[in-house]
């Protein structure tokens, strides 16, 4: 991955990061939604954007509709604070692996625990 794409991932994952916590309010969203990545193409027409929080599968699902419905005004938003020549179409998806580092670690806990 080029540097100026990982500089662009970043920027994008702090702005969405700030609109999520200060301007989008809708009531879908859990307390506390975190954007853990943003993978951008190298031609910047598309960002995968990785979410997580702590919540039910029907809320996790109920989370995606919402940032899905809300990715125009989102974009909109990057296209004002971004000085980018193209702001990429948004598609969000569910990161797993702090539930899936917290499962493991739970498993060796268990492994651990019946060695002694």
């Amino acid at each position: 991955m080029s540097h100026r794409i990982e500089r662009v991932n970043n920027l994008i994952r702090q702005e969405i990061s700030e609109l999520l916590r200060r301007q989008v309010k809708d009531p879908r969203l859990g307390t506390f939604v975190a954007v853990t990545e943003v993978v951008t193409s190298p031609d910047l027409r598309r960002a995968k954007v990785f979410v997580s929080c702590i919540s039910s599968k029907e809320e996790k699902q109920e989370t995606l509709n919402a940032l899905t419905g809300a990715s125009r005004f989102l974009r909109k938003e990057l296209a004002k604070n971004l000085r980018l020549r193209r702001i990429p179409e948004l598609s969000f998806h569910w990161d797993d692996s702090i539930e899936r580092g917290d499962h493991l670690m739970r498993l060796i806990d268990q492994v651990s625990s019946t060695d002694h």
